[in-house]
């Protein structure tokens, strides 16, 4: 049995039987099945039923939105915004998946000649437990409108959400088995890629679980993109608009209790603003409200897992030991960890070179440009950074500078359905979202048509 635990109060909320090697033959054989109807459908048909989905999830969002916040505790008006969000990705694609899959005419010697975007089969998602639909939808969404199957292996701690998930493509009318949830153990995952109806893998994940996934689907010389871990730098330069600038980067850094690949987590400011910045950041910090995730002013609720909170502990207190000052926070009490602030932090430090998952951040000061750049890329992590400056023209003179997947300015790094999102290093390959992530999972076939 898959156990989910509610890490706020400690209780058990639901157990889920993991499915015998029988089952999980007659899931995968029903999803390859079900691709030889479902590619023939047309655009149209499938727009409908994603838009379906949409509806269902405004119409039950507080429902889902719920479960998510009892699974795994993230605040729940942020686990609405998260539903809504999921509703938005829905229609976007609904929209716009005929026009990006558009054969694409090419003039060559042929009469004719052009390339085609034709769905694949059965695509495997691996996907975590810190944003439960999100991360699901924006790969569902555009998988299913390019005509493929979706089946889910999701964490073991979000069952209730995978399930929920499934339930709403079942809600908005999807012939059965377009989506499944595969209720299964980490163990499974590899004879799963292995299995010839499986055609590629995405995962959302740590590094350690992309590097696994994407070895065996290499090995099956199968498509794989990976979104793994991030440790997005935010920094202020010395003419930044202070007061915003606060605003957007504790946004960055805490919400969903700092449990985001694309969280701000490392801070770069410029050393003749430290002091003026990290006043009013600790001011703002302060005012966040912690407490119980059910509780719609909470900004700040508990982390997922106990484990996941100790390992945060030890990045804070090895930090501290190698010289780092605590500004504001650093402890912990079972799964809650106090927004945390650390000063003086160089990049030696684990603060620095780790990914954090939680809310906590060091500051670390700069003197030129090119310091700052350098701060920056040093980091093992590519997925994106923010810039905070009142020049515009600098900061895109700065953007090529960066080696991160993507560069935000005055704003922080953040998935839109209407642009690519991936990075670069060990935070992955690959992209998901916009016209590039439909075009991830199809089969870019090349059409010559000439005559004697």
């Amino acid at each position: 049995m898959i156990k989910s635990k509610n890490p706020y109060t400690g209780e058990i909320i639901g157990e889920f039987k993991e499915l015998t090697k029988p089952e999980i033959e007659k899931a995968l054989e029903a999803g390859d099945n079900r691709f030889k109807s479902w590619r023939k459908t047309i655009f149209k048909e499938r727009a409908e039923l994603m838009m379906n989905a949409s509806k269902e999830l405004k119409k039950n969002k507080q429902e889902y939105a719920e479960d998510i916040t009892m699974e795994m505790g993230k605040p729940i008006t942020q686990a609405i915004a998260e539903i809504e969000k999921c509703a938005w990705v829905c229609e976007y694609y609904a929209e716009n998946a005929e026009k990006q899959l558009a054969a694409k005419t090419i003039k060559t010697d042929a009469v004719k000649s052009y390339v085609s975007y034709e769905p694949i089969g059965v695509v495997l998602a691996v996907m975590p437990w810190n944003y439960p639909f999100w991360q699901v939808f924006r790969f569902a969404a555009p998988a299913l409108m390019a005509g493929n199957i979706g089946v889910l292996k999701h964490a073991s701690n979000v069952m209730k959400s995978a399930n929920n998930i499934q339930k709403v493509f079942e809600r908005a009318g999807f012939p059965k088995d377009c989506f499944q949830n595969l209720v299964l153990s980490s163990s499974k995952i590899e004879n799963i890629i292995r299995d010839k109806r499986i055609k590629a893998v995405t995962l959302t994940g740590s590094k350690p679980a992309g590097s696994a996934v994407s070895s065996v689907a290499s090995e099956e010389i199968k498509k794989s993109v990976l979104e793994l871990g991030g440790s997005n730098a935010l920094v202020v330069f010395k003419d930044a608009n202070i007061d915003e600038t606060v605003k957007t980067c504790v946004q960055a850094r805490f919400q969903n209790t700092g449990q985001s690949c694309i969280a701000g987590k490392r801070l770069i400011v410029h050393e003749s603003i430290e002091e003026e910045f990290t006043e009013k950041f600790l001011k703002q910090i302060r005012e966040l409200k912690s407490g119980d995730p059910m509780d719609e002013d909470t900004f700040i609720g508990t982390l997922a897992r106990l484990d996941l909170a100790e390992d945060l502990e030890t990045q804070v207190q090895d930090s501290v030991k190698q010289g780092a000052k605590i500004l504001l926070g650093g402890k912990r009490d079972k799964t809650y960890f106090e927004p945390t602030v650390l000063g003086k932090v160089t990049s030696d430090m684990k603060i620095f070179k780790e990914e954090t998952f939680g809310p906590a951040i060091g500051i670390t000061t700069f003197k030129t440009d090119q310091e700052a750049i350098d701060l920056v890329n040093m980091s093992e992590f590519g997925l994106g950074v923010s810039l905070f400056t009142q020049d515009l023209d600098f900061a895109e003179k700065l953007c090529p500078e960066f080696e991160d997947g993507a560069v935000f300015v005055n704003e922080l790094v953040k998935s839109d359905p209407r642009l690519p999102f991936g990075g670069t290093k060990i935070s992955g390959f690959g992209r998901e979202l916009s016209e590039d992530g439909i075009r991830e999972f199809v089969n870019k076939k090349t059409v010559y048509l000439n005559k004697y």
